[in-house]
């Protein structure tokens, strides 16, 4: 499966099949979130919630590419990540594309 965030690949005309997604909801871990309030006082990167939030992007990719394969598709163009807060302490993932098949 190949994944793209431009509309196009290089020497493949595209059918267009329709949009994919996946998305995941991730919360924060008490013990993660005391340790890294301590981490706000200091400043620098806190790095538990940036190891949460790739393995979330991670997750949220997978699905959408099992979306697409269940289309039968070739590959995913056009691929963007969102996030949004969801209530307090956790947030949406969402990562989505078009999937296409390669004429």
């Amino acid at each position: 499966m190949i994944i793209v965030n431009t509309d196009y690949i290089n020497g493949k005309e595209l059918e267009m099949l329709g949009l994919v997604k996946g998305s995941t909801i991730q919360s924060k871990n008490i013990g993660r979130d005391i340790t890294q309030g301590f981490k706000t006082l200091v400043g620098g990167e806190l790095k538990a919630y940036t190891q949460m939030m790739d393995e979330a992007r991670a997750l949220a990719t997978k699905r959408m590419i099992e979306e697409a394969q269940k289309l039968g598709a070739d590959a995913v163009v056009n691929v963007r990540y969102s996030s949004a807060a969801v209530m307090q302490g956790a947030a949406e993932i969402m990562a989505y594309g078009t999937a296409v098949k390669f004429i």
